[in-house]
């Protein structure tokens, strides 16, 4: 089986990847929290995790990956202070915490099916999983890593000698600020909560008993419970966002050590950010953030998208704009008119497949595949079957749909106009913009011929 390397936060170093049971692998995916639409940046993360699995599965492996869903205990503040997201979502709607969790929930899985991302295995909600939660915070009781205060039971970082190691933190510089509420009971600043009491001065819609008292989960123990409840005390793979390191996932892993002696996950895996134009941050007040959905009712193919991650690596993130994304998704609709007009019965060609497994295998280089792919593309040695089969193959990891359906030659909007552009040009004899327009056709793929009754466009290999 093909050696696959995966950069391991933990070590912070590419390691081969060695599955704990040989042939099987077992993933945990942190997943969103559905109190709010999941714009296209948020799904950065789910791709990432679905190239993964889907590598994998490539090699051989038999993967069982599990996806939580947070539906209850993320607060407004790292600092598990402010309100839980899932209250701040009702009262934004008029809606029950329950069914701002179903609207959400729905939206999320719609977004994932629109950009071709597998259903893990297993996945599971936060608010279904309460009796696992409270034997696990137990286990941390009886262990002596917790300690209760007015508000809840917190975790004691400082029975956890190891707990700055993983993000590389300097708790001695940990502040508040002025605008957090202070827990004065604690510890140490870094202590987080297992378990939140319910306010005396009312009831929230989503508490429950505990042999503490009436409250709610905080947000990290779900995680580990649930990982462990699917996967085991030890399992392979942990994915998430690089905003995971600092805060969820250092206090996961003290969770693992205060209840079970151990680290949970082998390898601690996790994705840049997707930002916005020239780095700014995507946000609503900006304008830069739009849902899968929303991207159809531009016309534009999320699977688009998608070809846009494909070209960045996972560890590095990628700048999105609408802009790119509609430059991007030509080329991709370019592959796919590509891939379905050539002829089927073809082979798989094992030059190009064994640089393909390389790459792959190298920590998702997906970048290097995408540049792969139009090598092939424009390979004159190689048949159109062939080339149609390798990328067949290819796409098992890529997940473009490729050759799945016959696609009719449809030339985007934005080279038809340029198309008219150049053509006026030329009656007002304005020859040289007329060039300049066809230089700018040519970059984005096509090829424009003069005819008699104005103009042929034509894909370019």
């Amino acid at each position: 089986m093909q050696k696959i390397y995966l950069y391991n936060t933990a070590t912070r170093t590419k390691e081969e990847f060695k599955p704990l049971e040989n042939g099987k692998v077992g993933i945990y995916s942190c997943g969103p929290t559905v109190y709010w639409d999941q714009h296209v940046g948020n799904m950065y993360a789910y791709l990432f995790a679905d190239v993964m699995v889907r590598t994998l599965k490539y090699f051989g492996y038999e993967v069982n990956q599990v996806m939580n869903l947070t539906d209850v205990g993320a607060l407004t503040s790292d600092a598990d202070t402010g309100d839980d997201k899932m209250e701040v979502g009702a009262k934004r709607e008029g809606l029950t915490v329950w069914d701002v969790a179903k609207k959400y929930e729905k939206q999320f899985f719609e977004s994932e099916e629109l950009l071709n991302i597998s259903r893990p295995n297993t996945v599971c909600a936060a608010t279904a999983h309460i009796k696992e939660q409270i034997e696990l915070i137990q286990k941390i009781e009886k262990n002596g890593f917790c300690y209760k205060t007015s508000d809840g039971i917190y975790f004691d970082t400082s029975k956890y000698t190891d707990y700055a190691k993983f993000a590389n933190l300097k708790l001695e510089s940990i502040k508040y600020t002025d605008r957090e509420e202070i827990n004065k009971e604690k510890r140490n600043l870094s202590d987080f909560a297992l378990w939140k009491f319910s306010p005396s001065d009312g009831k929230r819609q989503m508490e429950w008993d505990s042999p503490w008292g009436v409250g709610f989960p905080g947000w990290h123990i779900e995680c580990t419970a649930m990982s462990v409840k699917y996967l085991g005390e030890h399992f392979d793979i942990h994915t998430g966002g690089i905003d995971h390191i600092p805060v969820h996932h250092t206090n996961e892993i003290a969770q693992g050590y205060g209840a079970f002696g151990h680290q949970t996950a082998n390898f601690w895996i996790h994705n840049a950010w997707v930002m916005g134009k020239g780095g700014a941050k995507m946000s609503k007040s900006l304008g830069n953030i739009f849902t899968a959905q929303e991207l159809v009712e531009m016309g534009i193919d999320p699977l688009g998208y998608r070809y846009l991650f494909l070209t960045t690596h996972y560890r590095k993130g990628m700048e999105f704009s609408l802009e790119s994304l509609k430059t991007i998704n030509i080329a991709y609709q370019k592959l796919k008119m590509l891939v379905s007009g050539w002829p089927g019965e073809g082979k798989v060609d094992e030059n190009y497949q064994k640089v393909f497994e390389e790459k792959i295998a190298d920590d998702l280089g997906m970048p290097e595949v995408m540049a792969l792919v139009w090598k092939l593309v424009k390979d004159e040695k190689v048949t159109e079957a062939d080339k149609k089969a390798t990328l067949i193959d290819f796409d098992r990891v890529l997940g473009l749909k490729l050759g799945e359906e016959k696609v009719e030659e449809k030339i985007p909007e934005e080279i038809v106009i340029l198309a008219n552009m150049r053509l006026e040009a030329k009656k007002n004899k304005n020859y040289n913009e007329a060039d300049g327009i066809r230089t700018e056709i040519e970059k984005k793929g096509y090829l424009i011929e003069d005819t008699d009754g104005g103009y042929k466009i034509k894909v370019a290999i």
